[in-house]
Order: C-alpha cells, then sequence, then structure tokens
C-alpha cells in the first residue's frame, strides 16, 4: 500500500486523472494519452501482439503504469457456452463457475485483464433484452449464480496467464426497466431493491468481485451513476465494498439527457463526487476532472484514493510485475479440446423438456422424419447475444448434427424466414410433413431478437413461424417443437398441440449436438427453467415470488386465466420422480438454533437421471408482506431408476430473516411453511415454528 501511496505522490494531476479514464477506441488522441501515460484502461482492443504494444508504449511515459484491458465476455471468449439465461437452468454450480473460469482463460491469453460479467440483475420481464444475460428471476438462485460466475472469471488459476477481474454488473434495478424498454426508467420501493435486486450483488462483493459496474438506469429519481446514496452509502459504507467502480458506456454523460446534469462538466462532478472511479467512454473525466480538483481543491483527496482503487487493482491483477502475454500461449488456449467438451455439457444441461406426450425419446426404428424451420440449419443464432469472439464457423447447427449422427431418412425444409413468410418453401414443408412420420419444427428467435436493447412487445414466436408451424400441424400432429430464444416465449398454443416442447435457448457452439442428444435419448434432460413463462405477453410482470392481494382468490383477468404456463423450476425428464415423507428434525426453533429438513426422492420411471430438488419457505404472518413462497435451497442429484434418495438440508436461523423498518435482518416469531418439490407450483408442506 505504501509503495503505491509512494506511486500516487509522484504523479501528476493529469496522470492521476487518467487512471480514472476508460476508452472503448483507440485513435490519435486515445495513443497521445498513452504515450504520455495520462490513460488507465481501455475495452474493445483484442489481441495479444496488439496489447503488448499498448502497454509497452505505456510503459515508457514518465510514470510507468500498466493498463487494464476490458471485454464483454458474457458467455465466452472463443469457445461459446450456453447465454446465462440458460446455462441457469442447469443448476449446476459447479459447471457454470467451469464456463466462466474457461472465458477467462481464453480472454487472458488475449492479454484481456477485466471481464464486463457477470451480469446478476434479476428480470421479471421477458420483453426486456438483456433477460438473456441474467440467471433470472430468482434473487436466492440468482446469488448462488453470481457467486459461481465470480469465482469462474477470478479463479486465476493458470500459471502462464495474466489475473482477470470480474466487473460485476449493473448496479441496481437495471432489470427492472419500465416496460421492458432498455435502459429505461425503474420505480420501486426500497425494500423491493433490497429483497429481490440487491442480494446477488451482496453475494458478489463477499465472493471477493474486484470491480462493480453501475447501471444506466435511475433509482429514485438518481440517475445510478449520479446517486451517492447507493454507491457512497449503500456499496461503500454499508456493503463495505472496496474495489473499483466503473461506469457504463458513457452513462455519466447520459446524466445530460436524464435531466440532472447542466452540461458535461456539472455531469463529470457529480459521478465523481458520488463515487464512481472510471468513466468508461465518455471522456468527461479527462476534459473537466482538472478544472473541477482547481476549483475544489477538497477533492484531490478524493481523487487519490480513486486512483488508490484502481492501482490496488492493478496491483491484485500483477499487472506491476508481469504486463504483456506470449503470444503463443493464445494459440494453446483458444477452442481447447476440454473446452468445446464442457461447452458440449453445458448445452445439454440448459435445455428445458417443457412437454412431452411420450414421443421423446426417439426410437432407433427406421424413420422418415422432416425437419422443418428457419432455425435447424443456422449457425448464427446459437451465438445469441453477446457472443464475443465466437465463429458462426465453429457452431453445429442441428441438421448437421442430427444427419450426422442418426439414420432416420430425413427430410429438410426451411418453411420460412425467421420474421417473414416464403410461400414455396412453407408449400415444400407441408409436402415433406405429410411424407413423415413425425416433424422435428426447430423455430424462435434469431441472435439479434435479444440482448442490449433488443427487446420485444410481444414475446411469442414471431407469426411468419407460427402460421407456418400451424400449416405443419394441418399436415401431421406429431411435432417436437424445439425453441431457440434469448427469454422465454409465451407458447400457450403450442403447448396444447405439440408432441412435444424443448425449450432450447441460444446454447453456443455445441447447440446442434446437444439437442440432438436431447432428443435421440443419448442424454436425459435435467434443466428446470429460472423464469416463470406466462400464458401470453399481457400477464407480464409474472414471477413465482409474488406476494399475495387483500383479494388472491379474485382472477386477474377476464380473458386469459390466471395460472403460468410453465412455473419457476419447471422442467420435465424422461424418467419420474416422486417426491415424500417431507420431516424436519425438530417442530419448534428457539434462538440461534438451525433445522435439518429431510425429503425422500424416489425416481419411479426405468432410466437414471438428474433431478433438481428445490426447498421453498413462506412466512404466512409478518411485520411486512411476504412472497407466497420463495426459493431456499436446491441440489441436483443423480437418481437411479426405482431408487429413493433421502436429501437434507441445514438451514441457520437467518434463512428466515426479515428486513425490519431499518432494512436489518431480524427473526420474527410464529410459523413458518416449508416445501418441497421439482417446482414452485408442485410441492409439498410441512410446518414449523419460531420461538
Amino acid at each position: 500500500m505504501q509503495k503505491l501511496e509512494n506511486l500516487i505522490g509522484s504523479m501528476s494531476i493529469k496522470e492521476k486523472i487518467g487512471q480514472l479514464v476508460q476508452f472503448g477506441k483507440l485513435k490519435e488522441e486515445q495513443d497521445n494519452l498513452v504515450k504520455n501515460g495520462e490513460i488507465g484502461s481501455f475495452l474493445n482492443i483484442c489481441g495479444a501482439e496488439k496489447i503488448n504494444l499498448l502497454q509497452q508504449k505505456i510503459m515508457q511515459s514518465k510514470n510507468p503504469i500498466p493498463l487494464i484491458i476490458g471485454d464483454d465476455v458474457i458467455h465466452g471468449y472463443k469457445t461459446i457456452f450456453p447465454i446465462p439465461l440458460a446455462l441457469s437452468c442447469s443448476w449446476n454450480m459447479q459447471l457454470i463457475e467451469k464456463t466462466c473460469e474457461i472465458s477467462s482463460y481464453e480472454a487472458a491469453s488475449e492479454g484481456i485483464t477485466m471481464i464486463f460479467a457477470p451480469m446478476v440483475d434479476i428480470a421479471r420481464d421477458p420483453r426486456w433484452g438483456r433477460i438473456a444475460e441474467g440467471a433470472g428471476e430468482d434473487p436466492f438462485l440468482g446469488s448462488e449464480i453470481a457467486k459461481a460466475r465470480v469465482r469462474g472469471i477470478q479463479k486465476n488459476a493458470h500459471p502462464k496467464l495474466p489475473k482477470v477481474s470480474a466487473c460485476v454488473k449493473h448496479f441496481i434495478s437495471y432489470g427492472a426497466a419500465e416496460g421492458g424498454r432498455d435502459y429505461n426508467t425503474t420505480d420501486m420501493s426500497e425494500r423491493t431493491m433490497r429483497e429481490v435486486y440487491l442480494p446477488p450483488f451482496i453475494s458478489a462483493i463477499k465472493e471477493g468481485a474486484s470491480s462493480l459496474m453501475v447501471a444506466f438506469n435511475d433509482f429514485n429519481g438518481t440517475p445510478v451513476s449520479v446517486n451517492s446514496f447507493l454507491i457512497n452509502q449503500l456499496l461503500r459504507q454499508e456493503l463495505g465494498f472496496e474495489g473499483v467502480i466503473v461506469s457504463d458506456w458513457e452513462s455519466i454523460e447520459e446524466c445530460i439527457n436524464h435531466g440532472v446534469a447542466a452540461d458535461r462538466k456539472d455531469a463529470a462532478l457529480k459521478a465523481f463526487s458520488a463515487g464512481v472511479d472510471i468513466d468508461m467512454n465518455s471522456g468527461v473525466y479527462l476534459e473537466n476532472l482538472e478544472s473541477i480538483v482547481a476549483q475544489m481543491p477538497d477533492l484531490e483527496r478524493k481523487l487519490d484514493r480513486a486512483v488508490l482503487r484502481v492501482l490496488t487493482l492493478k496491483q491484485k491483477l500483477g499487472l506491476f510485475e508481469s504486463f504483456t502475454t506470449d503470444p503463443s500461449i493464445c494459440l494453446e488456449e483458444l477452442r481447447k479440446n476440454e473446452y468445446v467438451q464442457t461447452a458440449r455439457q453445458a448445452a445439454v444441461e440448459s435445455i428445458v423438456l417443457l412437454k412431452n406426450n411420450g414421443i421423446l425419446p426417439l426410437d432407433q426404428k427406421p424413420k422418415k422424419i422432416a425437419v422443418i424451420g428457419p432455425l435447424a440449419d443456422d449457425t448464427r443464432t446459437p451465438l445469441g447475444c453477446w457472443p464475443c469472439k465466437g465463429d458462426p464457423e465453429n457452431v453445429v447447427s442441428f441438421i448437421k448434427a442430427f444427419q450426422n449422427n442418426h439414420e432416420y431418412d430425413i427430410l429438410f425444409e426451411k418453411g420460412c424466414e425467421i420474421t417473414s413468410e416464403d410461400h414455396a418453401s412453407c408449400v415444400r414443408a407441408q409436402n415433406i410433413a405429410r411424407q413423415s412420420d413425425l416433424v422435428i419444427a426447430i423455430m424462435g428467435e434469431s441472435s439479434d431478437m435479444s440482448g442490449e436493447n433488443h427487446n420485444r412487445s410481444s414475446i411469442e414466436l414471431p407469426q411468419s413461424q407460427k402460421e407456418l408451424l400451424k400449416k405443419i400441424y394441418e399436415c401431421n400432429r406429431n411435432i417436437i417443437l424445439v425453441i431457440m430464444s434469448g427469454r422465454p416465449i409465451a407458447l400457450e398454443w403450442e403447448n396444447e398441440h405439440m408432441a412435444a416442447v424443448l425449450q432450447a435457448w441460444h446454447l453456443g457452439d455445441e447447440s446442434g449436438n446437444a439437442i440432438s442428444e436431447i432428443i435421440t435419448g443419448m442424454a436425459t434432460p435435467s434443466a428446470k427453467l429460472t423464469v416463470t413463462v406466462p400464458r401470453s405477453t399481457g400477464q407480464i410482470p409474472m414471477y413465482y415470488n409474488h406476494k399475495n392481494t387483500g383479494r388472491p382468490s379474485f382472477r386477474h383477468y377476464t380473458d386469459v386465466a390466471d395460472s403460468e404456463l410453465y412455473p419457476f423450476g419447471f422442467g420435465l425428464s424422461y424418467t419420474t420422480f416422486e417426491y415424500s415423507n417431507l420431516q424436519t428434525d425438530k417442530k419448534v426453533l428457539k434462538d440461534g438454533e438451525s433445522v435439518t429438513l429431510t425429503v425422500d426422492i424416489k425416481n419411479t420411471g426405468k432410466l437414471q437421471a438428474y433431478e433438481i430438488c428445490q426447498i421453498y419457505m413462506h412466512d404466512p404472518l409478518s411485520e411486512f408482506s411476504r412472497p407466497v413462497k420463495q426459493l431456499i435451497a436446491f441440489k441436483k442429484l443423480l437418481i437411479l431408476p426405482g431408487k429413493t434418495q433421502t436429501v437434507s438440508f441445514i438451514f441457520p436461523p437467518e434463512t428466515f430473516a426479515v428486513l425490519n423498518s431499518q432494512y436489518s435482518a431480524v427473526i420474527e416469531r410464529g410459523l413458518i411453511e416449508l416445501f418441497a418439490g421439482r417446482n414452485s407450483r408442485d410441492l409439498i408442506k410441512t410446518i414449523i415454528e419460531l420461538v
């Protein structure tokens, strides 16, 4: 620490400010900043040789301080894994951690030392395009996944590669953008923020996240980029976060558009005062902090503290000892065979079986199968949003995997484009459907229909595909519908009429192989939804952990059922499971006591398979209205056919805590309902009492 403080003491005001400046471009202006040692970080620059030259250039300046190089490595760098929403459905923390570790190694091999992930925003509105980047709607599961992703990104166990920092985003409530419109305002109580949206950030911080990115939106009327309550009070003081805080892309300058900053200088002053350390790409710190500090000398001490945080991170990443990367390592690391195999496992474990009338898995008898749909031979769509350095050439399409690995008589026709009709192709699709024993329809969204600022007003299948599906249904009713998408899709008609429905998301490089394995029974589906799927767009927002109204039995709509189409935690298997004998080791808990819960799970089918046991709680009487149920634990376990496993969970008393009026966690006396089951809807119950 003293060494870094001495370094800061030797720096000019321009050099100090430079450490708080990040640009996503390298033009003449930025090149001059590098030569003068007046910039601290870049993003959107890749390639070991290019980054090495940049590092070497800045190390020739008066006060040589290496650069942090960041990138948006959301679900893979060169080896592309399922989008985060998809992989969250695996409920496999070790697998999620492993994919992030691989992504971090691949990125580090090209000189990347900061990854702008994980996105831990809770999302309850599937119209929002960035729901694809997160872990769904539940704060407990989201917190567990946040920890796994931070661990993976920051594992830094490769002896030949630079260390990498996770930059957790977007602090806070960004996932609640009004109307599902990206960048939009959010409006919520502080209680909702703390109970629902804050827990994953707390978990990421406790896991050791080195940096954090603030969100575009406002909170309680003040944009997060200039929100002192959120940054100085909540993050720094209450949560004790000591890492680096980064703005989002030009979000400080955008406070002018929000109407809370008069100009770029005012925006810079307010963001810096609020506690944002690094200005991403807007240049407002570069242009204005020197004059601001000259006019307000007391801010120089705050400047030094911000610079110290940045330098501490660089020291933690080992940049002062080694700031270049051996380009030959890149050739060794990118898309190693073990990485591709992990991508395949991740894709298999992300596919959710939503309906099956017995048609799946396919038997091996000779069959004529029609493969229809605009995504069957698509190699760009499976990469999903934010594919980083992913290459469609590396993607295995479904039709390629299915034709290569199976001896069926396969006929293929697109039938339509993703969002437009093709009459001739539609007619051909109907013809092959009539000739075939069954149809596999590969449909859904293109990769650019989700992700940042790619929101939809309707979450149903695009009309061209829906019409094609109805015409195929007239010709052949044995249809297996496979949905590729970056969000949950409302499938009420499809669920009623299809023989089987698979939610396959955007699964990355190994998409086709994974879907083929599930359909043919080479793998048994085990994934469970991490979002509630409504029957129609008009039901949004719909989430399982809602609160009761004063009239819970009254209908909410006159034109659609109140229930969801598929509940949170839902997912079928090729076998069946039976839950029974839910017990606790004590019915009454005194102060400070833990409780052990056990439940028996029997595999009542003929195949071994993984089951995700889910435990929920409900506090029926509290000072504050509580959710009708909330997830508090889960385990993913392999159960052999005909066998019963007893699963146990230990719950410390803080599991049942509620936030009081000062937002401190307290344990109230009274009854607690505990549930176990396969999803949030189909549960068995027991009761304990806190005294």
